[in-house]
């Protein structure tokens, strides 16, 4: 039977749902978190019209694909309660494409987004670092096994925001038969705001992509190779099957929780 209402989570862009959007719904799915999905190229008015959510997810949506109704949609469902989370990619924040500065938006997210183009795009080295204890990083071997990303979106922190994750963008060059750090650049990765009581709604901006090519090694992050059990298949209903390492997985799932205060 047809579900009659609206699923808790509203989730936005990663191009379609057989191709990049896979790997953040298909690890959704495996966690039993409910979503209606709307491609990128889609607007999503009827759907923010649909009903309350706890949750909308914008990544790799571009803004022109809404109208002003549907932006001012979002403004009003944050404000009532829903949870706002941007993940980056090349329509996410300013992008190539995504022009998020100057929206309704932009003033609700934890971060100021550039209205240049903010893409990092890095052939070395990028491992993440964790600042803070928080739900969202907890449980995870930020120390002993840092995962390194592909690229990101490049924004800073507003004042008040936490930043929970930074990159650490690294030039690596040869000396001898080992390998130096030449210089390296930090920016915010992962920043978060929660307002002070107790279910009100929650904002987070992530950086970099949930999907290939930007999430770069931390896809993976997790997987052992003598141990089928560190690579966790997932599988969202209308997608197609892809597999994520159980690091990964975790992370992304305790991202969507909190900020859908689940």
């Amino acid at each position: 039977m047809p579900r009659m209402r609206p699923a808790p989570i509203l989730y936005l862009g990663d191009t379609f749902l057989n191709e990049a959007a896979s790997y953040l719904a298909g690890v959704m799915h495996r966690a039993g978190l409910a979503f209606d999905y709307v491609p990128s190229d889609t607007s999503a008015l009827d759907q923010l019209k649909a009903g309350p959510r706890k949750l909308i997810i914008l990544s790799d949506y571009p803004a022109a694909v809404l109208p002003a109704e549907g932006h001012a949609l979002i403004d009003s469902a944050h404000k009532n309660g829903a949870g706002l989370l941007m993940i980056g990619g090349w329509e996410s924040y300013h992008g190539q494409g995504g022009d998020w500065d100057g929206k309704p938006a932009a003033d609700l997210l934890p971060v100021v987004i550039s209205s240049e183009d903010d893409r990092i795009n890095h052939d070395q080295s990028a491992p993440l670092r964790c600042l803070a204890e928080h739900p969202i990083v907890a449980g995870l071997p930020w120390d002993e096994h840092p995962p390194s990303i592909g690229g990101y979106s490049r924004f800073a922190a507003k004042p008040g925001a936490t930043t929970l994750l930074e990159v650490v963008r690294q030039r690596i060059a040869r000396d001898g038969d080992r390998f130096r750090v030449v210089s390296q650049i930090v920016d915010p990765m992962l920043v978060v705001t929660e307002a002070d009581r107790p279910g009100s709604a929650r904002t987070a901006c992530l950086a970099t992509d949930a999907a290939p090519h930007w999430v770069g090694p931390l896809v993976d992050w997790g997987t052992t190779p003598d141990d089928p059990t560190t690579r966790v298949p997932c599988q969202a209903p209308d997608a197609p099957p892809v597999e994520v390492g159980v690091h990964y997985a975790r992370f992304f799932t305790q991202l969507v929780k909190w900020c859908a205060n689940f």
